[in-house]
């Protein structure tokens, strides 16, 4: 996997905010592992004093096709490759091999690109503009690896919650956890879900928990957790459930990012654990509506929740509700709303990128 920097259309300059947002102290440890895509328009206005101090091994430099049209321009890019930073081309050029590039990155929305364009170069290559279910597929079939879009938010996500008794005892734990019901109730309730039983029991033995005897029970995995952590895990592990193709599910990534970017930027304006809590609650909630095929106010109606939490999800009401506009669409206005400084919101992407990736990891 890989993280692409992408900016409005109005940024004067993608590559310099890039490099600034990757100078940023300790940045490539919280993304490890994933490679950084940077899109550089103009090859040979890149100087060395640009990349210095990144490791070359991490960055992919994304190029436009139409910018390596002159001989001046492929030396360029060959000679980076030589340097060891990969180079992607964005959409298909004649002279990608000469140029040093090691993929391709295609705007798959309405076409894909011909079969030797993808074959030529080794990869991974990305896909863009897939925004639905059966795009992705035909991607994946025609070998891109890596996509982005609107994919994880299809509709058709929602089959992977199974039927209407599944989507019943789903409600029903979404419920109990929001009115912090007790222990022995949980219990009750995992039984009767044989998959989130599992993934759960999963979690509790991870290398996340480092337990030197395994964890073989219900109660006993609520013991170890603690309710603040049963809670937590057990909202992503509604996400977690495997699809009928037995792949992850897309929206589990995405919701671990909502929920920990959201708590990181309630602390950093002085809120206490609860207002954290609720915070996260609301990040991890607010794709309810895409994972169970349901309307939010009906999601809503079925769960205990705090007014504040309500009013987010519904409305985007309230500071909650600004957060999470802010953290669906990161732009001046929705940082300026919600009162959240440009560096602040990225310090807490980054918390939210690590939490998420060993999240990832350990589901």
């Amino acid at each position: 996997m890989a993280l692409a920097f992408e900016f409005p259309s109005d940024t004067v300059d993608a590559l310099q905010a890039s490099l600034v947002l990757l100078n940023y102290p300790e940045v490539f440890a919280a993304l490890a592992p994933l490679d950084c895509i940077v899109a550089v328009a103009e090859p040979l206005r890149l100087e060395a004093g640009h990349l210095e101090g990144l490791p070359a091994h991490r960055l992919i430099l994304r190029v436009p096709a139409g910018a390596v049209d002159e001989p001046a321009a492929q030396k360029k890019c060959a000679a980076l490759a030589e340097q060891g930073y990969r180079i992607m081309f964005d959409g298909v050029a004649a002279k990608a091999t000469q140029s040093g590039a090691r993929a391709l990155m295609y705007d798959c929305a309405t076409t894909l690109p011909p079969v030797l364009a993808l074959v030529a170069q080794p990869g991974p290559h990305l896909a863009r503009g897939v925004d639905t279910e059966q795009r992705f597929d035909e991607c994946a079939d025609a070998g891109f690896a890596w996509f982005m879009g609107d994919f994880a938010r299809c509709p058709a996500q929602a089959a992977s919650t199974g039927d209407g008794t599944s989507r019943k005892r789903l409600l029903a734990l979404l419920g109990m956890l929001a009115r912090d019901a007790d222990s022995r109730e949980l219990e009750t309730l995992l039984k009767q879900d044989p998959a989130l039983s599992y993934q759960l029991l999963k979690v509790v033995n991870s290398a996340a928990f480092a337990l030197s005897t395994p964890i073989h029970s219900f109660g006993q995995a609520i013991n170890v957790l603690g309710r603040r952590q049963l809670q937590r895990w057990l909202q992503l592990l509604l996400y977690a459930r495997q699809q009928d193709d037995a792949n992850a599910n897309p929206l589990l990534p995405l919701a671990a990012v909502r929920a920990a970017q959201m708590e990181a930027l309630c602390k950093e304006q002085g809120g206490d654990r609860d207002a954290q809590d609720l915070a996260f609650v609301t990040g991890v909630f607010s794709l309810l509506d895409v994972l169970l095929g349901m309307p939010m106010s009906e999601i809503v109606a079925a769960l205990n929740l705090d007014l504040d939490v309500m009013a987010a999800l519904l409305e985007r009401g309230g500071p909650l509700g600004q957060m999470l506009l802010l953290v669906e669409q990161p732009s001046g206005a929705t940082l300026a709303a919600a009162g959240i400084a440009p560096e602040s919101y990225w310090q807490g992407q980054l918390q939210a990128y690590h939490w998420a990736i060993q999240v990832s990891r350990n589901l």
